[in-house]
């Protein structure tokens, strides 16, 4: 289950359904990715093809992050079970 979020806007698009901030072209693919990871009870169940799954190095607690399009991704620490700190991140 997704316990906090640190984007602003990827919390109202998970709340709401639409985020202004965030392109709207990516809020299908977002919102299936978010929902998919509010149901995983580990991190591994975000290993998927096509989401490009892999830890993050030099976090503690570990933060991994699955693949949006493009430059952007979805980053996240699992704790027991559960989804803390979720970003949108862009890459490069």
């Amino acid at each position: 289950m997704i316990k906090t979020f640190n984007h602003k806007a990827l919390s109202e698009l998970w709340s709401d359904g639409r985020a202004r901030r965030i392109d709207q072209r990516l809020h299908g693919r977002i919102l299936r990715l978010l929902d998919r990871l509010d149901q995983a009870t580990r991190p591994q169940e975000m290993d998927f093809a096509g989401a490009q799954f892999h830890a993050l190095r030099g976090f503690t607690p570990a933060r991994y992050t699955v693949h949006v399009n493009g430059p952007w991704c979805t980053t996240f620490e699992f704790v027991d079970g559960h989804a803390y700190g979720v970003d949108l991140e862009q890459y490069h």
